[in-house]
């Protein structure tokens, strides 16, 4: 089993991180750059600050939350929401992220997954796909788009292989039955996006004890362990998780 990493994700909305469940019900869970320091210093591995609402307001990300965040983290983040374009993508970059996360967007326009790929590199690039379950589809999960409110018709699996075969170079799919709910992640999602694609994916949506952060690790062979609400609220600490997840066989980032 490879190394598997921790990323705390901030959902951000008017500048604050909330968390809610199944995408409503949102709750203030505090300050931004406080958060990603904290993080920082309790050992998580990489950030995610996803501007939840920046699509659905068709305005950019805030690049201001960005620049205040990339001053005080010592690890790599990735920023979502609202990133439309290439300028989008080089203006959120050189505000100081890591890596970009696009959903609708690239759903709407796959060529654009491409452009990013050749200008910034794959490394820079996450595809984030919200799922929901559909029997009738083959893999029995379709994509939503738009904060996760439209369904498309579009297999999730099927989806995954074309990001990747497109320049993406990590898949996030999140369970938007799962998410907020602590039941658990979506095992099968996982496994089956990781049996189609060779690039890492991200676990998110649904984590509410350390067993469940297991079992994505061991059972859906995730590479990233994405969750909001259990370190926020402190229900799970970082240090705590990672020394649980190495009693039992994983190989963590210590």
């Amino acid at each position: 089993m490879a190394e598997v990493k921790i990323m705390p994700c901030l959902d951000m909305k008017d500048g604050r991180v909330v968390k809610g469940v199944n995408f409503i019900n949102l709750v203030d869970a505090g300050d931004p750059v406080e958060c990603a320091q904290a993080y920082c210093v309790h050992g998580a591995d990489e950030l995610a600050i996803l501007d939840i609402t920046a699509t659905i307001e068709k305005r950019r990300t805030m690049l201001k939350v960005v620049q205040r965040v990339a001053k005080v983290t010592t690890i790599p983040f990735t920023v979502g929401g609202g990133i439309r374009s290439l300028e989008d993508v080089e203006a959120v970059l050189g505000a100081g992220a890591d890596r970009i996360s696009i959903s609708s967007a690239a759903f709407k326009k796959p060529q654009l997954i491409e452009d990013i790929a050749k200008r910034f590199g794959s490394d820079c690039l996450v595809v984030a796909i919200d799922v929901d379950q559909n029997p009738v589809l083959p893999s029995g999960y379709e994509v939503f788009i738009n904060g996760g409110n439209t369904g498309t018709g579009k297999d999730a699996v099927e989806w995954a292989k074309e990001a990747e075969s497109r320049g993406a170079g990590i898949i996030l799919p999140t369970s938007k039955a799962r998410d907020g709910a602590k039941s658990g992640y979506d095992i099968p999602l996982i496994q089956g996006i990781k049996a189609q694609v060779k690039i890492p994916v991200i676990a998110s949506g649904g984590a509410g004890k350390m067993e469940h952060f297991l079992e994505a690790a061991r059972d859906g062979r995730a590479d990233i362990l994405l969750a909001a609400s259990v370190f926020h609220f402190g229900e799970i600490k970082i240090e705590d998780l990672k020394q649980y997840l190495a009693r039992h066989g994983v190989e963590i980032n210590s």
